[in-house]
């Protein structure tokens, strides 16, 4: 019994000797990459933390008493931001759909994909605030300029996100549709989004949530939404009109999530 399961085993022993070894080596440059950037990152000020501490307090001292009351000014400011994150994160489902698709190795060939994925590389790498102050400088100041900054980075994650989905599928379905003669675009609409619609949409409803967080930063360079009033209010030192917006934002985002999160269970 031993002669016959001994030519078995040393395959999986050395392949668990070599996880083993790839396991270590990834730790090691962790801990290189972090001591090695320990310098330019300024980690050695962490001491700043507790010996300005009070300075940092009287500072936070000024957000204790909230003032609502502009409340129905914060509210409508802060529904526009909901808005922004609505729109920029329909069209970047729309769009992501056919890149996602056109990134899976398994869907197109080498001279299609990567060109695409390059593409959304580009979309990704470039921030949402870089994005914001082109179509600021573009289109004027507003929502909309935040809308197509949204727009942009959101279909390079979810194109992203997408294309993994579909990398990860059952191909036997696709395969079942194939050899009734269906077309490529038959293959896709009945063999490969039923399969991933759900992760699809629970992908796009967490990236609704980011994006809710996101537009409220896009204001602050004149992009519209409750941004831009939280910035007037903050370098005018007006602390307590400050924190009202603040307690609403965070209210605004603790709701969204919620809500994402059920939309998720019934979707997934």
């Amino acid at each position: 019994m031993s002669d016959v399961t001994l030519p078995h085993a040393k395959p999986m022993i050395e392949r668990r000797w070599s996880e083993t070894v790839w396991s270590y080596v990834t730790w090691a440059a962790l801990a290189i990459a972090l001591v090695w950037s320990w310098g330019p990152a300024e980690m050695g000020r962490w001491t700043y933390l507790f010996t300005d501490a009070d300075n940092m307090a009287q500072y936070a001292s000024g957000f204790l008493s909230p003032d609502f009351k502009d409340w129905n000014y914060y509210v409508g400011e802060m529904i526009v931001t909901v808005q922004i994150a609505l729109w920029g994160t329909v069209l970047a489902t729309i769009l992501a759909v056919p890149f996602g698709i056109l990134s899976a190795s398994n869907m197109t060939p080498w001279y299609i994909r990567q060109p695409t994925r390059r593409l959304m590389d580009m979309f990704r790498a470039i921030h949402e605030v870089v994005f914001a102050v082109l179509f600021v400088v573009a289109v004027g100041l507003g929502p909309f300029a935040g809308v197509m900054a949204l727009f942009i980075h959101t279909t390079g994650i979810l194109a992203k996100l997408f294309s993994e989905a579909v990398e990860a599928i059952d191909p036997r379905p696709v395969e079942a549709i194939r050899a009734t003669g269906a077309s490529k675009l038959q293959e896709v609409v009945y063999g490969v989004i039923p399969q991933v619609l759900p992760l699809w949409m629970s992908y796009t409803l967490y990236r609704f949530e980011s994006n809710v967080r996101a537009a409220t930063i896009l204001g602050l360079i004149g992009a519209g939404g409750i941004g831009q009033v939280m910035f007037e209010t903050i370098r005018g030192f007006y602390y307590s009109q400050a924190a009202a917006v603040l307690i609403l934002v965070v209210l605004t985002v603790i709701l969204t999530d919620l809500l994402s999160q059920q939309l998720r269970k019934r979707v997934t």
